[in-house]
C-alpha cells in the first residue's frame, strides 16, 4: 500500500512493484491520476487499486485502509509518501498556526492514523513493514523549512517509539530518507533549483525496492538514506 500514489515518489514505486508482479493499493487525493497510475501498474505487470482519499483527513482513515484490506486481502508492506511544506517557504516567525497544523496532520497524524488502522492485522499474522518517508530536513535545520522538518522530524521518532513497542511482535517500522529529488513539489518550494543536482523519483524507487527485499537485515527503528542503500550496508 502507498500513499501519495498519484505522482513523484509514490507512483515511481508503485510502477517499480508493478513491474515485479506485486498488488498494489495506491492511495491519492485525485481519483482521476490513481486511475491513470492504477493502468501504469497494470502495464507493467503488476495489479493496481486506486483509493482516492485524504490521509490528512482522519474521517477517511479508516475507509482507506479497509478498501485496501479488502482490494488486497490484507496489508504486507506500507509505504507513507505524503509530503506537505507550506508554500512559499517562510521564517517560522512568518508561519501561520494553520500551515503547521496542516504539515501535522498530513506528515505525521496521517501516517500514524493509517499505521494504526492497519496494524490489528500485521499483529495477528506476525509479519508487516511499515516505511515513512522522512528527510533530511527532519535532522538539519534549514531555514523557513520549519514546518515541514518539525513534521519529518516528529516522524522519526514516531517511527523508533513504535518499532520499540512492536519488538517481537513480527512487524518492523522504519523511515527512509530519499534525498533531493525531481518533483513537481521540490520545483514548487525551491523553483531556482537545479534539476540536473537531483535525483530522479525512478532511481530512489529502486532503492525503495532493495530496502523492502532486505527490510529483515535494517535494525528496526533505524532511519535509512536511500540514495546511500546497498544490501547489507544501511546506511
Amino acid at each position: 500500500m502507498i500513499t501519495g500514489a498519484g505522482a513523484g515518489l509514490g507512483r515511481a514505486l508503485a510502477l517499480a512493484l508493478g513491474r515485479r508482479g506485486a498488488r498494489v493499493a495506491l492511495v491519492a487525493r485525485t481519483a482521476g491520476a490513481l486511475e491513470a497510475v492504477a493502468a501504469e501498474v497494470a502495464a507493467a505487470g503488476g495489479e493496481g487499486h486506486g483509493i482516492a482519499g485524504d490521509v490528512g483527513d482522519k474521517e477517511a482513515i479508516h475507509r482507506i485502509a479497509g478498501q485496501a484490506m479488502a482490494a488486497l486481502g490484507g496489508v504486507d508492506v506500507l509505504v507513507t509518501t505524503p509530503a506537505r511544506w507550506p508554500v512559499p517557504l517562510r521564517p517560522l516567525a512568518d508561519t501561520d498556526c494553520e500551515a503547521l497544523e496542516r504539515a501535522l496532520s498530513v506528515n505525521v497524524l496521517g501516517p500514524f492514523r493509517l499505521t494504526r488502522a492497519l496494524l490489528g492485522p500485521m499483529r495477528l499474522a506476525r509479519r508487516g513493514l511499515v516505511l515513512m518517508v522522512s528527510s533530511d530536513a527532519a535532522v538539519e535545520a534549514y531555514p523557513t523549512w520549519g514546518a515541514y522538518g518539525a513534521s519529518k522530524a516528529a516522524l522519526d521518532h514516531l517511527a523508533r517509539i513504535w518499532s520499540a513497542e512492536l519488538d517481537g511482535h513480527g512487524v518492523r517500522v522504519m523511515t527512509v530518507d530519499p534525498g533531493e529529488m525531481d518533483t513537481a513539489m521540490h520545483a514548487d518550494a525551491m523553483p531556482d533549483a537545479d534539476r540536473a543536482s537531483l535525483a530522479s523519483p525512478s532511481d530512489v524507487a529502486e532503492r525503495f525496492v532493495e530496502i523492502i527485499r532486505h527490510a529483515g537485515s535494517i535494525p528496526p527503528g533505524q532511519r535509512v538514506a536511500a540514495q546511500g542503500f546497498s544490501a547489507g550496508e544501511p546506511s
